[in-house]
C-alpha cells in the first residue's frame, strides 16, 4: 500500500511550511489566502534505523527505502463543499489521499491573515466541508446506481448507505464509525473523505514546545479525546529542516510513525548483498499477496518463502547462522507477514 499523505487546513495556518519542512522543498508559503493552487507534491524516504542496520550488515551495494508521498493541498474554507474558494477542485485532491494531515493553528499572531482564536473551531470548520461532501456524493452514488437498476448491488450496500448518511448528518466523521475491514475498503474505494484517517498536528509556538501551559492547551486536550494529535512548531521544524537528514528529522519520523499505525501498515525486509529494501504492507497480508508487492512473475512462481526476524538477525549477523539455530521458519502462501520479518522468497517460472 502507498502511503500517501494530503496536508490540509484554513489558510495560513503553516501547511506549506510543514510541507518545505518535511519534504526539504521550496514552495511557496506566503501570508495570503490560496497561495497555493494546484497541490504540491512530494516523495520522501521513511526513516529506518532497522533497514541501515540490516544494509551495513550483510555490506549491501544498494539500500532502498520505502516512502511516503506528502501532499499539501491548498486552503479550505467555509463553504468549500458548495464552491466557495475554489472548494470543490480541493476537496477533490483530498480524495485522492489515504491519510490527512490536518494543521490547526495553536498560537497567536496578529499579522497573520485569516487569523482565528480558537482551534476548537477551525478543526469544526474543516470537517464540517469534508462531511458535506461526502454527503452529497453520498446521495448522488445512491441516484447513480438506482438509475442504473442494479438492485443486487444496492441491495448489498444499501444498509451502509443509511448508517453513514444518519452518522455524518449528525456532524460526525465516518472514520469513527465502527466497521468491519470488508465496509472500510468499500467506503475508501469510493473516495469519501471522512473515512480516512486524520492527524492533527497543533501548531505550537516554539518557545511554549516543551511546557505544560502554551495557548489552546485545553483546546488541543479536548481535541486529543477523537483525534491522534502531534504537537509541533511547524517554524521551528522548518529553520532546523536545512541541518537535518532524513534520519534525523524526528518529527518527520512522528508523523511517518503515526500514519502508519493509522493506515495499520507495516514494514517487512528483503535482505541481500546486491540490495536491502524495506517494504511497506498492510498488517494481515499473507506472503502470496507480498510477493506481487516484489513482482508478479514471484506471485506466479510462488514455492515457499524462508523468513528470518530482524532481531534474530541482528543477533547472529548471518542466514547461514540464524538457520542453524533454528531461527530460520519456511513458510507457505497463507503466512501472515509480521512485522521486522526478513522474507527470502523462493519461486520458479
Amino acid at each position: 500500500m502507498e502511503l500517501k499523505c494530503g496536508i490540509i487546513g484554513l489558510p495560513n495556518v503553516g501547511k506549506s511550511t510543514l510541507f518545505n519542512a518535511l519534504t526539504k522543498s521550496n514552495v511557496d508559503a506566503l501570508n495570503y489566502p490560496f497561495c497555493t493552487i494546484k497541490p504540491n507534491t512530494s516523495i520522501v524516504s521513511v526513516p529506518d534505523d532497522r533497514l541501515f542496520y540490516l544494509s551495513k550488515i550483510v555490506k549491501s551495494k544498494k539500500t532502498i527505502q520505502s516512502t511516503v508521498t506528502f501532499v499539501d493541498i491548498a486552503g479550505l474554507i467555509k463553504g468549500a463543499s458548495k464552491g466557495e474558494g475554489l472548494g470543490n477542485q480541493f476537496l477533490h485532491n483530498i480524495s485522492e489521499v489515504n491519510a490527512i494531515i490536518h494543521v490547526v493553528r495553536c498560537f497567536k499572531n496578529e499579522n497573520i491573515l485569516n487569523l482565528s482564536y480558537n482551534p476548537l473551531k477551525d478543526v469544526y470548520i474543516i470537517n464540517n466541508e469534508i462531511i458535506q461532501f461526502d454527503i452529497n456524493l453520498l446521495y448522488k452514488l445512491q441516484h447513480n446506481i438506482s438509475q442504473k437498476n442494479n438492485k443486487k448491488y444496492f441491495n448489498q450496500w444499501e444498509y451502509l448507505f443509511k448508517i453513514c448518511l444518519i452518522h455524518l448528518k449528525k456532524g460526525k466523521l465516518l472514520n469513527l464509525l465502527k466497521l468491519n475491514v470488508e465496509e472500510i475498503k468499500f467506503l475508501n474505494n469510493l473516495k469519501l473523505l471522512t473515512i480516512k484517517p486524520i492527524i492533527i498536528i497543533a501548531n505550537i509556538d516554539k518557545n511554549n514546545l516543551y511546557t505544560k501551559d502554551y495557548f489552546f492547551s485545553e483546546e488541543i486536550n479536548i481535541l486529543n479525546q477523537n483525534y491522534l494529535i502531534l504537537k509541533i512548531s511547524i517554524k521551528n521544524l522548518y529553520k532546523k529542516q536545512k541541518l537535518l537528514s532524513i534520519n534525523d528529522n524526528y518529527d518527520l519520523k512522528k508523523i511517518i510513525i503515526c500514519s502508519f499505525k493509522l493506515l495499520n501498515l507495516h514494514t517487512f525486509y528483503t535482505v541481500g548483498i546486491k540490495e536491502t529494501r524495506s517494504w511497506s504492507i498492510s498488517k494481515g497480508t499473507t506472503t502470496f499477496l507480498a510477493a506481487k508487492k516484489i513482482h508478479s512473475d514471484i506471485q506466479k512462481g510462488f514455492i515457499r518463502a524462508q523468513i528470518i526476524h530482524y532481531k534474530d538477525f541482528i543477533l547472529y549477523k548471518s542466514k547461514i547462522k540464524a538457520k542453524l539455530f533454528g531461527k530460520m521458519k519456511i513458510e507457505g502462501k497463507n503466512y501472515i507477514i509480521q512485522d521486522g520479518d526478513i522474507i527470502h522468497f523462493l519461486f520458479k517460472i
